[in-house]
């Protein structure tokens, strides 16, 4: 059995790490490499750097400070945000990250996630899927979720792994930053949709919503922000439960 992957997220803005909720409202949470380093050496078993403004603003992802993540870390790590073609993956790549991840896009050409993967194979395209549940449906959100699409999560899921994704990122924007646990409906959904792993994110409050999200959910990884960041759980504390609740996990 492969183990469960904790994987903390590590959204910039201007150089700094900050977290809000449902998208909003952010307050800064420290040095992103800093925090990286800390992350790697509890135990993480892998990073999410998100650039959450590079799309808005009509730019590339921050080069230089994935190379000074990459001069840190002894563990893998994506990088996502204003990514826009096959040059800015490999720019990326070339500085140091390990996967890149691919949201807005994609969704506006996804031929994209051929050309990704035809060029640097499918274990290091990540779809970050951000989906807000509307009556009954589940739509994908681009844009650092300012841009309602009518894609729904499943379908685009679906595709995107048709095309060659390797892995899905997967946020409920509905839950996230709220700690009430993550979406574990919409994540069992994808899971079972796809045969690719799945990253859940988004709400994770206390240990047991991990537990939830591996058993009911299916997930594959859990990925999670302010808990971390504030130290509301530890990473070795969190995978020492997970392994109480025979789950598998790397220690």
């Amino acid at each position: 059995m492969l183990s469960k992957r904790i994987i903390p997220c590590l959204d910039v803005k201007d150089g700094q790490t900050v977290k809000g909720i449902r998208f909003v409202n952010l307050r800064q949470a420290g040095d992103p490499v800093e925090l990286g380093a800390a992350y790697a050496g509890q135990g993480a078993d892998e990073l999410v750097y998100l650039d959450i403004t590079a799309t808005i603003e009509g730019r590339g992802a921050f080069l230089k400070l994935v190379q000074r993540i990459a001069a840190r870390l002894n563990i893998p790590f994506t990088v996502g945000g204003g990514i826009r073609s096959v040059y800015d993956v490999e720019a990326l790549l070339n500085a140091g990250a390990d996967k890149i991840g691919i949201n807005s896009a994609a969704v506006q050409n996804p031929q994209l996630i051929d050309q990704l993967a035809l060029e640097f194979g499918s274990q290091c395209v990540v779809l970050a899927i951000d989906a807000k549940k509307e009556r009954d449906s589940w739509l994908v959100y681009t844009h650092g979720g300012r841009s309602r699409t009518d894609l729904q999560a499943e379908d685009w899921a679906k595709q995107a792994v048709q095309r060659g994704a390797g892995e899905i990122l997967l946020t409920s924007m509905n839950h996230d930053g709220e700690k009430s646990g993550f979406d574990i409906d919409l994540t069992r959904r994808i899971a079972q949709a796809v045969n690719v792993p799945v990253i859940a994110s988004g709400g994770a409050g206390r240990m047991d919503d991990f537990v939830q999200v591996f058993q009911q959910g299916k997930a594959d990884a859990a990925l999670a922000a302010s808990i971390f960041h504030f130290n509301e759980i530890s990473i070795k504390e969190l995978k020492t439960y997970l392994k109480n609740h025979n789950i598998e996990v790397r220690l």
